[in-house]
């Protein structure tokens, strides 16, 4: 497949700004899979499998960096990250499969109804939170609470069976859940990425499997969304939680309508 010049760096914008996004506010991981559905021309099961080989790095990347500043230390945290990852083993080749019965318009329109979901319920949360608990960080020697087990292994099946059905590593859905559910911004950032890595490994293996991963254009999204990842991260750790919350519900919400008019 020959793409020209400037829909190359429009892909390589969309994996740098997608980078920024995974660990900064979670959702930036759609912005690969988006800009290969506007700019490709490659198939859904095309645009899913070329977007999630980009997440195994990303969410390997991710990792580390939250892992170095003490967001991956409490066995709250730890515990929440590994039962996300453990249920993507069953949820991410499901999504996979049902991903060969979506068309091209059906694709778009469920990606669209995924990110209005969320986004709506972000905001929901946030209504109800008073503002001074909001506006202070929790740092990881404060928070070691994590989430009942029930509640994640629920989140963690239906974020990996989104992400394998539209090629995302994860954080795009299990951020809000996570924050949804009661966990801190930083903390569901954290364990996203590690739930991210399996998603996508899994996922890579499913689509390489059907022959549904084009290596040049991954490599053309992939490289600047690692860039993405470290600035994303310092990003996180600048910003009051609160402001994050609502960055993320903005993104979400004006997100959804440009897919639905796309798709």
């Amino acid at each position: 497949m020959h793409l020209d010049l400037a829909h190359l760096v429009l892909l390589a914008v969309a994996g740098l700004l997608g980078g920024i996004g995974i660990t900064a506010v979670g959702p930036g991981g759609v912005l690969p899979t988006i800009g290969l559905f506007l700019f490709s021309g490659l198939t859904p099961s095309g645009v899913a499998g070329t977007a999630i080989v980009t997440h195994v790095a990303t969410g390997l990347l991710g990792t580390a960096a939250y892992a170095r500043s003490g967001h991956l230390r409490t066995a709250g945290t730890r515990r929440c990250a590994a039962v996300l990852a453990a249920v993507a083993v069953v949820g991410a080749p499901l999504g996979v499969l049902c991903n060969t019965l979506v068309a091209g318009r059906g694709f778009g329109t469920l990606l669209a109804v995924a990110v209005a979901v969320t986004g709506i319920l972000v905001w929901a949360r946030e209504r109800r939170t008073p503002a001074a608990s909001g506006d202070a960080r929790i740092e990881p020697d404060l928070y070691d609470a994590g989430l009942p087990l029930t509640r994640t292994v629920v989140i963690g099946v239906v974020v990996a069976f989104a992400a394998g059905l539209f090629g995302l590593g994860g954080p795009m859905l299990s951020v809000p859940l996570l924050v949804v559910a009661g966990l801190p911004v930083l903390a569901s950032l954290a364990a996203a990425q590690v739930q991210s890595i399996v998603i996508a490994g899994v996922g890579t293996v499913a689509y390489v499997a059907h022959g549904d991963v084009v290596w040049g254009l991954a490599a053309v999204v992939g490289i600047p969304e690692l860039a993405g990842v470290l600035i994303g991260w310092r990003i996180a750790r600048a910003l009051p939680a609160r402001r994050l919350k609502f960055a993320l519900v903005a993104f979400l919400l004006a997100l959804a309508p440009f897919l639905a008019l796309h798709s």
